[in-house]
């Protein structure tokens, strides 16, 4: 089955060149190389198995709009899962979905349905804004519920390191929303970075230029001065969730632009981080970042008023990361590059200039690069030179169906918290940077704390509003 269409899921520049068209043979990475044991939690049952006495996973949706529809259709797909219950704040999304789930239980509130269900669901999705995933996934994790939560894990570094334990001790099956990992290309990039098949890596480029991002999902603000009573269909005050209290305003927070406000997303980087770092950080067995540092667009960076409100519109944000056996030195630096800021044009010329991915990972090893265009196939380079590699031979895999699969005792899933949590933990380690531009933050990630900057140590956690406390926060 192929990866379904996702609106959010960054697509690459189609690359047309005859190296992008070969079909080379294939065959799989584990197997042939004998690196099971290295595997780890890639490999393997889940060891659970569904509740429910028909044998099948019964299912409850939290967010059925937008991203939230995507996920709803592709868990309807899947034969051994039934969705029996929705939840959306927003009627008119929650609507829509009860009548492609006839007979599912609906909720305008995930506390209710988490609460009513009891025993009668075994997993959920959370496909809600940023600053909710924590607080809905925690609840869930806590009643012994499997998760599938969209990216980020969550929309702040502590809470992530909090989801990531529970998960860990309630032993539930969990998988983060990076539906690429589970593609034939990621799982390629995984396996020849493994096999350190461009030699110890010397340096790793993040790109995510894509045109039109700026007008879609980030906002130069301000904030309306005024607000207005919210629509009958959107239980404002619920949506707000965790949140500080805002007034309504059409069109700049529900249903898509939430991601430009710090209150509510995680900026682009946040956002389509995930997606691009995530091949990369499992093939190279990344962890915990030693410093960062982060520079903006000089407009959002001149502007107090936009820095205490909305993300930037432009970000350029490095990670020095500990060295291991797969890089060339005993520190790795990786770079993101968004909007006015792109990688090196040395970099982009080892592919082409003029063509080079949109949205895409280049790895810089001794021996050659490594590039990842997301969504598409990836390219060993120079081409010549790698001619005679082969490729795996990997099934394609739905995201979706490889949790339900796990969740029903399959094999693990690609995108668990115990290594999505880490690498969530890292990303937003970046979006701090960038709140605090020009600032080398050195992160000890055992205390969650920048030892030499308590101002952005505040930033890695945040109050909950009053009534919303959830998990000690």
């Amino acid at each position: 089955m192929s990866i379904p269409s996702d609106p959010r899921i960054p697509q690459a520049v189609p690359l047309m060149t005859s190296r992008q068209r070969a079909t080379l043979p294939r065959r799989r990475f584990l197997q042939s190389l004998g690196l099971a044991a290295a595997a780890g939690p890639f490999l393997g049952r889940s060891g659970w198995a569904a509740v429910s006495a028909n044998g099948k996973l019964n299912h409850a949706c939290i967010g059925v709009g937008g991203m939230g529809w995507v996920d709803l259709q592709n868990f309807q797909q899947h034969p051994r899962t039934q969705v029996v219950a929705l939840c959306d704040v927003d009627a008119n999304a929650l609507n829509k979905a009860a009548a492609a789930v006839p007979g599912a239980r609906t909720y305008r509130d995930w506390r209710e349905l988490l609460e009513q269900e009891g025993d009668r669901i075994d997993s959920v999705n959370v496909t809600v804004p940023d600053h909710m995933h924590f607080a809905i996934s925690w609840s869930a994790i806590q009643r012994g519920k499997h998760v599938y939560c969209q990216k980020p894990m969550c929309h702040d570094v502590a809470e992530v390191r909090a989801l990531t334990t529970a998960a860990a001790e309630k032993k539930v099956v969990t998988q983060l929303g990076t539906q690429l990992a589970s593609g034939a290309g990621d799982r390629t990039v995984v396996q020849w970075l493994r096999a350190g098949v461009i030699g110890k890596v010397k340096h790793l480029y993040l790109s995510a230029n894509r045109p039109g991002a700026v007008e879609a999902y980030r906002l130069k603000g301000p904030r309306p001065a005024q607000s207005q009573p919210p629509p009958e269909w959107l239980d404002w005050d619920r949506w707000l969730g965790t949140a500080p209290t805002r007034g309504y305003a059409p069109d700049i927070y529900h249903p898509v632009k939430w991601r430009a406000w710090l209150d509510f997303g995680t900026g682009w980087s946040g956002d389509i981080g995930c997606h691009i770092f995530d091949a990369v950080w499992k093939g190279l067995g990344l962890g915990t970042p030693k410093s960062v540092i982060g520079r903006a667009d000089e407009s959002w960076t001149a502007s107090a008023e936009r820095r205490a409100d909305t993300w930037p519109q432009a970000n350029h944000i490095t990670w020095i990361f500990p060295g291991n056996e797969l890089t060339a030195g005993p520190e790795l630096p990786v770079e993101w590059f968004d909007g006015e800021f792109w990688a090196p044009r040395e970099i982009r010329a080892l592919y082409s200039v003029e063509d080079y991915p949109t949205e895409s990972a280049m790895v810089v090893g001794e021996d050659g690069a490594l590039l990842n265009p997301l969504g598409s196939t990836p390219l060993l380079l120079p081409e010549e030179k790698f001619k005679s590699v082969t490729r795996p031979k990997f099934e394609n895999r739905n995201h979706y169906h490889h949790f339900a699969d796990a969740c029903l005792g399959g094999p693990k899933t690609e995108s668990h918290f115990a290594q999505a949590g880490p690498m969530t933990e890292a990303i937003l380690v970046g979006t701090i940077a960038m709140r605090v531009p020009g600032t080398k933050l050195e992160w000890d990630g055992h205390a969650l704390k920048f030892p030499n900057h308590a101002e952005a140590t505040k930033l890695v956690s945040r109050r909950y509003r009053v009534g919303w406390n959830v998990g000690g926060f």
